[in-house]
């Protein structure tokens, strides 16, 4: 039954509900409001092993795996973000908080074009800002590769999977050159079109247990 409700929950709220989501982002575009409260309290604790930055695949692995998000695992993914949205908060929602090691995975909705057309230059600049903001302040970066998906569905005229490679091309040639760690998810999620396996994700963009399973 809670399975059945996090599946319904992945292709509503968490999936991006456009009024909503207009409503949010006129208010406070980057929703530094989210976790704002949370980040207080962490502040005054134990230093952070680790902070998941990311869009909904991230918020929803939360919910997903939550014993991952223990002993010091932190998530902070928003569910229809994009890379500048999460440049904007990276030092409210990753740097203030001092983890070790900081889980950046962006791209998705950069692709759909969530907050306008976006180019793989800007894209690129994104993840090279939140980097560089990362290892100036001692913390450690793992590079996630965008999760594989043959259509969002809220983009019905799009094929992302030419982007989805091109861009995690350019993520992997990165995170080799600047010895940073890259984690390709394709690998564990992808089926031989290069979308998401169908027993892998509720909605063809967010895994399921079995997918973040796999992820972890």
């Amino acid at each position: 039954a809670f399975w059945a409700a996090f599946a319904k929950l992945q292709a509503s709220v968490l999936a991006g509900d456009p009024e909503r989501t207009r409503a949010q982002q006129a208010a406070d575009w980057p929703n530094l409001c989210r976790y704002k409260a949370a980040n207080a309290t962490l502040a005054r604790g134990a230093r952070p092993r680790a902070v998941f930055m990311g869009d909904s695949i991230t918020d929803n692995w939360v919910r997903g795996d939550p014993v991952l998000f223990t002993n010091g695992v932190v998530g902070r993914g928003i569910g229809g973000q994009t890379s500048p949205q999460m440049l904007a908060r990276f030092r409210q929602d990753v740097v203030a908080l001092r983890p070790r090691v900081v889980h950046i995975m962006a791209g998705t909705n950069d692709i759909a074009g969530n907050t306008g057309a976006t180019t793989l230059q800007d894209f690129q600049q994104n993840i090279l800002a939140m980097i560089d903001l990362a290892r100036v302040n001692d913390i450690a970066v793992v590079v996630g590769a965008i999760p594989p998906s043959r259509k969002l569905f809220w983009r019905d005229d799009l094929d992302p999977r030419p982007q989805i490679r091109e861009w995690n091309e350019w993520l992997r040639n990165l995170a080799f050159g600047r010895g940073l760690t890259f984690v390709d998810y394709g690998m564990v999620l992808a089926d031989p079109d290069g979308g998401m396996r169908a027993d892998l994700g509720n909605d063809g963009v967010h895994p399921n247990r079995l997918g973040y399973a796999r992820m972890r």
